[in-house]
C-alpha cells in the first residue's frame, strides 16, 4: 500500500488535522514534523508539539514523527546554526532588502522542510512509480496556495482540509472541540515574514527572544559590511529591528502575518 502522510507544521490547521485523523474523518495515521532546529523554531511551537500534540497523537494511535536536517555523517544541523556559523556567507532566510524592503531569496524551506520530508519518504519506499500521498494543511481560505510547486516525483500532494471545506476558524473550532488549547502560529522566531505586530508582541512579551533576533540581524549585517554588500533586515522598514519596531509598536494591525505553516509547505 502506498504511503499516506500528513506534513505537519505545528500550527492551527495541522493540529485540526490531527484531531480529524483521531476521529477517522481523514485517512492519515502518520504525521511528519520537520523541525528546523530546537534553536530555530519558535519555543511556543515546540512546547505545543511536545507537550500537547505528541501526547494526543500517542493516545489516539497516531504517529507524529519529528524529523531534522542531518549532515552526511548523521549529525543534525539547524537553521540558526547555519546562519550564525563562523565564516558563513549564506543567508537562507528571506531577509528584507534595504532598498526595496522586499524579501530576498530563501532556501530554508527547501533544505530544512521539503528535502527533509522527501528524504524520509524515499527511505520509507516512495518512488516515482509508487509515490506517497502527502497531505498539506491548507484550509479553504488558503485555496490560492494549492499547487505542485514543491512536489517531487515521489510525492502527490493532497488537501484534505480543503476537501472538507474547512476555514482556519473552523480548524480552531475542531482543535477546541477536542479539549486542546489553541496552537500558536508555527514559524521560526527570526522569520522575516513576521508582520510588525508580531515583532512588537515579541518585544513586549518575550524580550529575551526579541533581543536574540536583534543580535542575529546585526551579525548578518556585520558580515555583509565586511563583504561590501548592502544591508538586510528582518522587517520591511529598512531599519534595524529594535528601531523599526519601536516605531511600529503603537499599531499592531498592519496586515496578515504571512509566516505560517502553509508558506513552508506544511
Amino acid at each position: 500500500m502506498s504511503l499516506r502522510v500528513f506534513s505537519y507544521g505545528g500550527g492551527v490547521q495541522s493540529n485540526a488535522a490531527l484531531v480529524l485523523a483521531a476521529r477517522d474523518e481523514i485517512d492519515y495515521r502518520t504525521f511528519l514534523f520537520a523541525n528546523v532546529g530546537d534553536d530555530s523554531e519558535d519555543p511556543l511551537t515546540l512546547d505545543y508539539v511536545h507537550k500537547v500534540a505528541m501526547p494526543y497523537a500517542a493516545v489516539h494511535d497516531l504517529e507524529l514523527v519529528e524529523l531534522r536536517k542531518r549532515r552526511r555523517d548523521g549529525t543534525p544541523v539547524t537553521l540558526y546554526s547555519e546562519l550564525t556559523r563562523s565564516g558563513s556567507r549564506s543567508v537562507p532566510i528571506p531577509v528584507r532588502m534595504s532598498i526595496t524592503g522586499m524579501p530576498g531569496a530563501r532556501s530554508c524551506t527547501k533544505h530544512y522542510k521539503v528535502n527533509v520530508v522527501g528524504r524520509w519518504l524515499r527511505e520509507h519506499g516512495a518512488t516515482p512509480d509508487d509515490p506517497a500521498t502527502v497531505a498539506i494543511g491548507f484550509s479553504i481560505d488558503e485555496l490560492h496556495r494549492c499547487n505542485r510547486k514543491h512536489a517531487r516525483p515521489w510525492e502527490v500532494p493532497a488537501y484534505p482540509l480543503i476537501d472538507l471545506r474547512l476555514t482556519r476558524a473552523a480548524c480552531l473550532a475542531v482543535v477546541a472541540s477536542a479539549g486542546l488549547p489553541e496552537p500558536p502560529k508555527s514559524a521560526c522566531w527570526f522569520c522575516p515574514y513576521h508582520r510588525r505586530g508580531t515583532w512588537a508582541e515579541m518585544r513586549r512579551d518575550r524580550p529575551e527572544l526579541f533581543d536574540r533576533a536583534v543580535a542575529l540581524e546585526a551579525l548578518l549585517n556585520e558580515r555583509r559590511d565586511a563583504l561590501g554588500r548592502d544591508r538586510v533586515y528582518l522587517t520591511d522598514r529598512g531599519r534595524p529591528l529594535d528601531v523599526a519596531i519601536a516605531e511600529a509598536q503603537p499599531s499592531l494591525a498592519d496586515g496578515p502575518d504571512t509566516c505560517d505553516e502553509g508558506y513552508c509547505w506544511t
